[in-house]
This record gives structure tokens, sequence and C-alpha cells, in this order.
């Protein structure tokens, strides 16, 4: 007959994915010609509990390299976003949020989807990229306890005074 017990252990207890495309603006110093390049880097973000929510502030460098006058000259423009996401993360049982672990993963990092010259020195951009939010909480696992060990099986060799025979009989001691 079996017994139960439970173990306390750490789990994933919710767990999601938001995908986010965000459209900035910048001004530049210079009117542009032609936008040459356009690339996101330094992205950082840290999850925390907000209510039954989860929200996400994070932060990232765009980095835009124009040319202007004419395409005689070119320049970069650099800029810090920085943004602050909330997510509606199922919990995947009844757990409480009030001891629990936020992680946050990159699924897709924050990259340049486009980019337009509106009039003047204004730049417009698109950003996308993919964020997965867990929970990582206290949950119970409940195990069934063997009371009575197994017993162990015997192994029984399939070798018979014949086959000793016959070993003994096809082994040619001037073999080497």
């Amino acid at each position: 007959m079996a017994s139960y017990k439970e173990i306390v252990t750490k789990a994933v207890v919710g767990k999601g994915k938001k995908s986010f495309k965000n459209n900035y603006t910048l001004e530049t110093e210079h009117e542009p010609t032609t936008v040459l390049g356009c690339w996101v880097i330094n992205h950082k973000f840290k999850g925390y509990k907000s209510g039954d929510q989860v929200g996400v502030d994070g932060s990232f460098d765009i980095n835009i390299w124009y040319s202007y006058d004419n395409d005689s000259k070119t320049t970069v423009i650099n800029k810090n976003i920085a943004y602050n996401d909330l997510f509606n993360v199922r919990l995947r049982e009844s757990a409480d949020l009030s001891d629990t672990d936020i992680i946050v993963r990159s699924l897709k990092q924050p990259t340049c989807s486009g980019v337009n010259i509106e009039n003047g020195k204004t730049i417009t951009f698109n950003i996308e990229k993919e964020l997965g939010v867990e929970i990582v909480g206290e949950t119970k696992v409940k195990i069934a306890i063997e009371d009575d060990e197994e017993p162990w099986d015997e192994i029984v060799d399939d070798v018979d005074e014949d086959t000793l025979k016959e070993i003994d009989e096809k082994v040619d001691e001037n073999y080497i």
C-alpha cells in the first residue's frame, strides 16, 4: 500500500509572451536627405509585480545614420529610449503572488522595422520586440511512497555444462 508525501518546491506558475510594435520620433540637427541605417543596441530590462499584473521596465539605445546636404555629408544620431510594459499573465494554478520571482526574457530583440523622413528635421521609426515572462512561485507536489521494498530478481546465467564443454573443445591453445 502506498502512502503520499507532499514536496514544496519552486516551479513556473505563470507564463506568457507579448509582441510590441512602437513608433518613435527623433528631431535631427540637420535636414536629412537619406536614412542610411538604423540599429538598436544595449537592450536592458527588469520585471516586477504590479498588483495582478507583471511590469517590465527597460531601455535600449537607437542609432540612426543619415545623410544630409544633398547626400554629401553623414552623421549618426543616438538616443536612449526607455519603456514600461504591462503583462496580464495567466496563472496555471491558484498561486500566491506575494512570494514569487519574475523572470523576463527577450524572445525577439528590439529591431528597427521601418524608418521614414518626415517633413523637415523629423525622422520616425518603428521598433518591434517580443518579451516573455515567467512567474516562479512555491507549489506543492504530491508523490506516492512505496512502503515495501520490491524483492530482488534472481539472475540466472544461460550457460549449462554442455555449453562450457563445447567452449573448451573449440579453444585452440596453439593460436599464437
